[in-house]
């Protein structure tokens, strides 16, 4: 049996959880009996049956004898389901086959003892690459305790991304912005900063794809942001969470104003230059969230970058030229030579409509 072609079935699986499963991982599954794929699962949200139990179910007592193939390391601890692995010993699975290992303690390695000690036999790494990286958000969850951040920009040619005058949409066209909302139903968050937000009056929701509106996130360290910001649209009805940091020295009725109209206003002491970005950070991980989309301006990308904070970059360039009178993408980093210049290596470039996106890793 040629392990690959079957585990690329689940990992198709898998795939359709992603942006729905945090802060679990997103998992997918088949059982295959002679040669062929009888059941099918994927984790659709936390708290729900994880791949291998749907897929598990779907088989019935055909399971019994067959493999099973999933893409990570089965779980084998009591969390908000019971463990994966008791469930496929009790089926009668006589093989597993697993792509990527858990990176969390709890599971790590500990799963496939738990199969082998049972008499399973088990077959790791198939495609472990790639299983791995469809869950990268939740592997630096995990390790880091911090979300996966992707910083995304869109510029004009020379790296504009408003006129003179403030003018800013649109630079990208519709393929481009289309691929940015699907990036946006793909994350826990997204986040901007209190220019972005007071500027632009952004709705930060998904509207030209599928899925789900990620929480909004927004940096405002004197919360001049008012409630009738688009931001606010459906928070206090419990439809959207809108999540503010501001400073602990922000006026106190600012921050009832904001409360009242729904939005989870959290304090920090603030640092040199605006908010502490990775107590921000550590925040929305402490509230389950694994994945951020910073669309935010040049200001807060350039604090980004100074303090390391992201792990993907995504440009989208339009095809225009604005000039030197107008918004750079990226403020003052206050380099005084090219050696301490970030650096990146490309991962991709491709084409939408007639913007060029590239996509970067530090």
């Amino acid at each position: 049996m040629a392990y690959e072609p079957l585990m690329l079935k689940a990992l198709a699986l898998a795939k359709k959880g992603v942006g729905k499963t945090s802060p679990n991982p997103a998992v997918g599954s088949v059982v295959v009996k002679g040669g062929q794929v009888i059941a099918k699962g994927w984790h659709h949200k936390a708290g729900l049956p994880h791949a291998e139990i749907e897929a598990l179910n779907s088989a019935g007592k055909n399971a019994k004898g067959s493999t099973l193939f999933v893409t990570l390391e089965p779980c084998c601890h009591f969390g908000k389901t019971p463990p994966c692995t008791d469930a496929i010993i009790a089926s009668g699975i006589k093989k597993v086959i697993v792509g990527a290992s858990d990176p969390n303690p709890i599971v790590a390695g500990k799963g496939v003892a738990a199969l082998r000690a049972a008499g399973i036999e088990v077959v790791e790494g198939v495609l472990s690459n790639e299983c791995s990286a469809l869950n990268e958000s939740y592997n630096k969850y995990i390790t880091k305790g911090l979300p996966f951040v992707t910083l995304k920009l869109a510029a004009s040619l020379d790296g504009r991304i408003a006129a003179a005058g403030g003018e800013s949409k649109w630079i990208t066209g519709i393929e481009s912005r289309k691929l940015v909302h699907r990036m946006r139903a793909a994350a826990d968050g997204v986040m901007v900063g209190s220019e972005t937000a007071l500027k632009d009056d952004p709705e930060l929701t998904v509207r030209l794809a599928s899925g789900r509106n990620p929480a909004r996130v927004v940096l405002d360290s004197t919360l001049r942001l008012p409630v009738t910001s688009k931001v606010f649209n459906g928070v206090k009805e419990g439809r959207a969470r809108l999540i503010i940091f501001t400073s602990k020295d922000a006026p106190e009725q600012r921050i009832k104003r904001a409360c009242e109209a729904g939005a989870e206003v959290v304090k920090l002491a603030p640092a040199v230059g605006g908010l502490p970005l990775k107590r921000v950070l550590k925040a929305l991980a402490e509230r389950g969230m694994t994945s951020v989309l910073v669309e935010g301006g040049g200001k807060l990308a350039a604090s980004l970058l100074k303090e390391k904070l992201f792990d993907a970059l995504v440009v989208f360039y339009g095809p225009m030229i604005i000039g030197g009178d107008g918004l750079s993408m990226v403020a003052g980093l206050g380099l005084k030579g090219l050696k301490s210049a970030p650096r990146f290596k490309y991962l991709r470039v491709k084409k939408a409509g007639d913007d060029i996106i590239i996509e970067c890793r530090p």
